[in-house]
């Protein structure tokens, strides 16, 4: 597949959801870089910000399969897998499927529930399968769990897991739209008649599951070369290696991280990656994964700082 095309494709898709979203381009286009690296994204931020409404626009845009999951504090696993139910009238049991049997899996307030539920989408998320009763149910090439949640200080929220937090190949911040974008996005509402779920049926799809199946493909025949890799190797190794940081990127960072690269800089026509693409992503694709010290936190650095000092401290390639 040209770079061309999926550079078009992915113009068609920030054009279209502009006329029901105001000021989400960056983080749509990590949606999609995300799809084509075949990665799951985290979407952080208070109630009200559209982050609900930025998914159901780009599945639809995709023509994917949507299903949806509410998390609630008393939900359980079964609720998301699905169970088996006896079947007098077959004598046998029956797998009742859960939501989670989509093609792009819209997991909102994942943080509202505990970690015993959380865990329910570990397989999924690194295997595209989920186990039952000891059966192993695939889930299908275009699975993508894009979860939400809201910032982990507010009340009646559990920290997600490492082991799922690092299943994320990025988390993005949505946070409230400038002054101009508001009032702009209050005007377009103001405009648009009918119910969201009319306008999102509305929109017309521009690409499918074959289209997205063969951009992966071109992604996977595309090969980074020896410099380019050992400078992501060594980004993520420096996390861990860093006085500040307790924990680092793990090797799934690093080889997410290469993936979402490629995908990257095919999105912006070209057939190689440069340092910037990986510059570019480096903080989404890390912010979650890193558990800073003790000393860090009472000098109040965040994450996204101590990124960026990995960044200074590792050589690129030329």
């Amino acid at each position: 597949m040209n770079p061309a095309e999926i550079q078009a494709v992915h113009d068609r898709l920030l054009e279209q959801t502009s006329t029901v979203i105001v000021g989400q381009e960056e983080n749509l286009r990590l949606l999609f870089v995300a799809l084509l690296a075949e990665g799951h994204v985290l979407l952080e931020g208070p109630p009200g910000v559209a982050k609900t409404l930025l998914v159901r626009t780009f599945s639809r845009g995709l023509d994917l399969d949507f299903g949806r999951i509410q998390f609630t504090p008393d939900m359980m696993p079964g609720d998301i897998l699905g169970t088996n139910i006896y079947d007098f009238q077959s004598s046998s049991f029956q797998l009742t499927r859960g939501p989670i049997f989509t093609q792009m899996l819209l997991a909102d307030e994942i943080n509202r529930t505990p970690p015993k539920t959380q865990a329910a989408l570990l397989e999924a998320m690194e295997e595209r399968t989920i186990t039952i009763d000891r059966t192993r149910h695939p889930l299908g090439a275009g699975f993508m769990v894009i979860a939400t949640q809201n910032p982990i200080e507010q009340e009646g929220t559990y920290p997600l897991p490492e082991a799922q937090l690092d299943r994320f190949l990025f988390k993005l911040l949505v946070g409230y739209p400038a002054r101009e974008e508001e009032i702009e996005l209050v005007a377009l509402h103001g405009r648009q008649r009918g119910t969201i779920e009319e306008r999102i049926a509305s929109l017309q799809p521009i690409a499918s599951l074959p289209f997205i199946e063969e951009a992966r493909r071109t992604i996977s025949e595309f090969h980074l070369n020896e410099e380019m890799l050992a400078y992501i190797v060594d980004l993520v190794r420096a996390t861990r290696q860093h006085q500040a940081i307790l924990a680092g990127g793990s090797p799934r960072a690093a080889s997410r991280l290469a993936a979402a690269s490629k995908a990257h800089a095919l999105l912006h026509g070209r057939d190689f990656v440069t340092p910037d693409d990986v510059k570019q992503l480096f903080v989404q694709a890390m912010r979650h994964r890193l558990v800073l010290s003790p000393a860090a936190e009472i000098e109040s650095l965040g994450p996204e700082q101590v990124i960026e000092q990995v960044l200074e401290q590792v050589a690129a390639p030329r």
